[in-house]
């Protein structure tokens, strides 16, 4: 909203200060610091409404060291993370950018499960919380409807080469400070596609569309039936991921800032018509604006990190883990970088693994030797460690700096192909 307040003032009255709202880099640095300063201010607040109300976590017993200390901590805490990403991005951001559209209601909605999943675990006192067939229709029907934005919608598309002759002249013609007038001098230069990048590789695009090539001529008019599955599936699973990732203090708030700050990168980069030629990188009109939501977005975990490292004083909850992990899925998607997830994303991964191959094994080993067998002590990944004689913090604090290496090893990627 004040983007267009201000850029009102400054066409109308050439107010002073106001250009500056036409910066990203600008808007994206108040976003962080108005994320910052909700969740400390809100998060007390909040913090101090649910202790009043009694509404804390039940903790089963699995008798892992100091679990049953946390009985009683707050949560649904995830409500400050959602707060603190969604008022800095109504604030900042081109709200009339499809790509902010499609992030914001992804947002809400998978936040909106997540809390209905809080709410049923708290109010109606039931463990189980939503049933799982619920919450799976939940992240399909967002899927689905990012899927289906992202290959009709004519404002999504994407330049994979720009011209030497059209770099020139838009170096001569453009205020490059000024980032939003440059996706404007290429969008009708766009092209609607299905590619995607693959890490470490020359020429780095991939297209869906290969799959279907045995249909033969036309075939591209059905890569709808490939896109959009993988696309519900990549959401689902990262979501969950990070659900999973939610098991000690601050954890999953840490390595979901750590991911955002490696996607901000590559919004940057990629919304940025000067730096995706000299990476020669897919240029994807108006993605430049979703570093203003995903700076919110690392300013709000990091302050929600001042109530929820350990001990806790809060935990985020379904509210914020589902929507935290959807938040990477759907912001990896529009870049066309899903297929670095499981590089920058390789904390959820494993945990995602680690419960998948624990159950399977267990399953199979139940068939076959007639007594169930585990992989891990116990699963999701960070318990085995925990079981291992690992203290809390020694684990989050590792599974940080392997979050960090894997971030920037993504980063990296960029240049090594």
């Amino acid at each position: 909203m004040l983007y267009y307040l201000f850029g009102y003032l400054d066409e109308t009255f050439n107010f002073p200060g106001a250009g500056m709202f036409q910066y990203i880099s600008f808007r994206a640095g108040m976003a962080v610091i108005t994320s910052l300063v909700i969740s400390l201010l809100f998060g007390k607040s909040l913090i101090e409404y649910l202790h009043k109300k009694q509404i804390g976590e039940s903790i089963r017993d699995l008798g892992l060291e100091g679990q049953m200390q946390k009985q009683g901590t707050p949560t649904m805490g995830g409500l400050i993370i959602l707060g603190a990403i969604l008022i800095p991005t109504l604030l900042f951001a081109q709200l009339l950018n499809i790509y902010i559209i499609i992030i914001l209601i992804s947002t809400v909605w998978l936040g909106l499960i997540g809390f209905i999943d809080d709410y049923i675990k708290v109010f109606r006192k039931d463990k189980k919380g939503l049933a799982g067939k619920f919450k799976i229709l939940g992240q399909v029907t967002i899927g689905l409807f990012v899927g289906l934005t992202m290959y009709y919608h004519p404002g999504i598309v994407v330049r994979e080469k720009m011209p030497n002759k059209t770099y020139i002249e838009a170096s001569e013609t453009a205020d490059p400070g000024r980032l939003s007038e440059i996706p404007n001098l290429f969008e009708k230069e766009g092209s609607k596609s299905t590619k995607s990048t693959i890490p470490f590789v020359k020429n780095n695009e991939f297209d869906y569309s290969i799959f279907l090539s045995w249909l033969g001529e036309g075939y591209e008019k059905w890569t709808f039936l490939i896109f959009i599955p993988i696309i519900i599936l990549i959401i689902t699973a990262v979501s969950n991921g990070a659900n999973l990732t939610d098991g000690m203090d601050g954890l999953a708030t840490g390595t979901s800032a750590i991911a955002a700050s490696t996607l901000a990168v590559f919004a940057y980069v990629s919304g940025n018509i000067f730096f995706a030629n000299y990476l020669n990188i897919m240029y994807i009109p108006n993605t430049g604006e979703l570093v203003v939501f995903i700076s919110a977005v690392v300013g709000a975990c990091i302050g929600f990190l001042w109530y929820n490292s350990y001990p806790a004083q809060v935990f985020m909850g379904d509210t914020g883990s589902l929507a935290l992990g959807g938040i990477i899925a759907v912001f990896a998607i529009m870049l066309r970088k899903e297929l670095l997830i499981p590089i920058f994303c390789g904390i959820f991964l494993a945990e995602n693994a680690s419960v998948v191959l624990q159950v399977g094994y267990f399953k199979y080993s139940r068939k076959k030797y007639g007594e169930g067998r585990r992989i891990f002590k116990m699963a999701p990944l960070h318990h085995h460690y925990q079981l291992m004689g690992y203290k809390e913090p020694k684990i989050v604090q590792r599974f940080f700096i392997v979050g960090i290496i894997l971030a920037v090893f993504t980063v990296i990627t960029l240049k090594i192909r």
